[in-house]
């Protein structure tokens, strides 16, 4: 491109190696003609405008014909943390005796004994009774009374934990119960008598419990 200059422009300057001109530096670019010779831009300082390749070096001078070094890493510069797409999830803290609505019905619960009563129908209760020492591994024979009919062995440690499971169902049951804000308290004597019947049925089973605070009585069982 020229400016002024004619058809044919005249030839870019040449300078020797070791002398410090803008033209010597690979950053200078030429583009036109002016009445100052051939003019060029700096790729680096843009805002500098045109100016010719005689113009003295700067402090960013990168000789022409070598290789740009590379940047040392700057210690300084503080290492980005590596952040996690998915969002974040913050959990509010929810009081253990707060009254839960259970959708229209009409239980008073709070929310402990909610979440105590759903680890009890998941199997998730409190550690479970330990297993009369004996009978660890044993086995249980059902014989039947017919001889042609085959029987059956059953691991005392599956029986047991069905027994384990029944007793610590009446247990929320009788604690339930016991809070039913609707039932009288005649209502209450009566439904408790009929779980310290079926107390007194399981105590048959006591033989298989280790310790005896964990025995069944005929009585309202003691939590």
């Amino acid at each position: 491109m020229t400016d002024g200059a004619g058809s044919n422009p005249p030839p870019l300057p040449v300078f020797g190696p070791e002398e410090k001109v803008c033209g010597n530096c690979k950053l200078w670019a030429a583009h036109s003609v002016d009445h100052r010779g051939w003019v060029g831009v700096c790729r680096l300082q843009a805002e500098r405008g045109l100016f010719p390749p005689s113009a003295p070096l700067c402090n960013k001078f990168l000789p022409r014909g070598v290789a740009a070094k590379a940047l040392p890493p700057d210690s300084s510069r503080r290492e980005r943390t590596v952040r996690g797409v998915g969002p974040v999830v913050r959990r509010r803290e929810r009081d253990p005796n707060e009254v839960v609505d259970l959708e229209g019905l009409e239980l008073n619960m709070t929310r402990a004994e909610l979440m105590e009563l759903i680890r009890e129908a998941v199997g998730e209760g409190g550690e479970a009774p330990p297993l009369a020492n004996k009978w660890e591994g044993g086995s249980i024979k059902l014989v039947p009374g017919k001889s042609d009919v085959q029987g059956k062995d059953l691991p005392i440690d599956a029986f047991f934990h069905k027994i384990v499971m029944v007793r610590d169902k009446l247990r929320v049951m009788e604690q339930k119960l016991n809070a039913h804000p609707k039932l009288t308290d005649a209502e209450k004597v009566e439904m408790q008598s009929y779980i310290t019947r079926i107390y007194g049925s399981l105590t048959s089973f006591n033989l298989l419990f280790r310790d005896k605070e964990d025995h069944f009585v005929g009585s309202k069982s003691e939590d």
